[in-house]
């Protein structure tokens, strides 16, 4: 089945190419009455667009989302919400030289052989712009998300190598590496402008908390909230790895030390730790869902690398045009939306299994 629509109440389909005249995202599911503006998308897209930064791709996109549908006087309606985000600084010309080329890290070839033909400019479809569509609905998400008392905190939390040891939320947009470290951010941000001066890249880690979320979230057995979390952060072009809670270090534990043992905090139940990260047996227990991704390095380096043309000849290439030397800045809101996402659609779920 095609691959472009996620989400089971809250549906979210994406569309749109790199350098293709927009890009946009059609939501159908979300309920009516939820208060929505074009700014508050537009704070959301702002947050991930291009060129924000000196560390970023100097890509001039200005990413103003059109409302097309769904909202009327400034309230969701109930049917399918359309937004529209319009391609203004692309420069096609870059990339006439890689029309027969496969890109080293890059999915040409795999778009090809899937396919049969592909939009070599900019990568198409397979771009990280595509992420801003997912911005835009993770903003409607999470509108709906506030009103239920649930929010999401994203932030840096390591970038080649240096790590943010910290956390002060009053920090992580002072910097452009959205590091909530002020001690580890300008060390983050020499690490990527060290690798851009050397034609390279770097990736890193993002860390996503949500807080509020009541438990009962999440269905056994196949739609765990960690499995459909997993599902949302890998289907991002540049994640590599997830974990939630303590992770690949829980393999590392004890179970003396990994079991969160549970306690009564003015009626309510709690847990003295947090290892399983909020999510036991597949489902929130009202703890904190902490959630960490790790990305990549991207792949479009000035350096020379060996690959080979649509003829199988064996040919060198350096990739031109505008990229980033490190996606994990611009990847905090992306990572943010897909986890709003995740629970605004686990919670109707919920709605509905109550109300039976």
């Amino acid at each position: 089945m095609p691959g472009s629509t996620f989400g089971r109440i809250l549906t979210v389909t994406t569309f749109g190419e790199s350098h293709g005249p927009g890009i946009g995202v059609v939501m159908d599911g979300a309920p009516p009455g939820i208060a929505l503006a074009v700014e508050d998308i537009q704070k959301e897209l702002d947050r991930r667009r291009p060129g924000q930064s000196a560390i970023t791709t100097p890509r001039n996109e200005k990413d103003r989302v059109e409302i097309l549908s769904g909202v009327f006087d400034g309230l969701s309606t109930g049917t399918p919400i359309a937004l529209l985000i319009r391609n203004e600084d692309k420069r096609s010309s870059d990339y006439d030289n890689l029309k027969s080329l496969f890109r080293p890290g890059h999915a040409d070839w795999t778009y090809g052989a899937k396919y049969g033909v592909r939009d070599w400019r900019g990568s198409g479809r397979a771009s990280g712009r595509e992420t801003a569509a997912r911005v835009a609905a993770g903003a409607v998400a999470r509108k709906f998300l506030a009103a239920r008392g649930v929010s999401i905190l994203g932030y840096t939390r390591e970038i080649g190598g240096v790590r943010a040891v910290r956390v002060d939320p009053a920090e992580i947009e002072k910097n452009p590496a959205r590091c909530p470290d002020p001690e580890a951010a300008p060390l983050m941000i020499a690490q990527i402008e060290r690798a851009r001066a050397d034609g390279d890249s770097v990736g890193g880690i993002v860390e996503v908390v949500a807080q509020g979320c009541p438990p009962g979230l999440g269905d056994p057995v196949f739609d765990k909230l960690e499995a459909l979390l997993g599902h949302a952060i890998l289907s991002v072009g540049a994640v590599r790895g997830v974990e939630i809670g303590t992770g690949f270090e829980s393999a590392r534990m004890k179970g003396s030390s990994y079991n969160d043992e549970p306690f009564m905090d003015h009626g309510r139940m709690r847990t003295r730790t947090n290892n399983a990260g909020g999510i036991a047996g597949g489902i929130s227990n009202g703890m904190d869902i902490i959630i960490r991704a790790a990305m990549r390095p991207p792949a479009s380096i000035s350096r020379p690398q060996k690959t080979v043309d649509a003829a199988g000849a064996e040919v060198t290439v350096e990739i031109a045009g505008r990229h980033d030397p490190c996606i994990v800045p611009r990847a905090v809101p992306v990572l943010e939306a897909m986890t709003a996402l995740v629970l605004a659609d686990c919670l109707l779920v919920q709605d509905v299994y109550r109300s039976r």
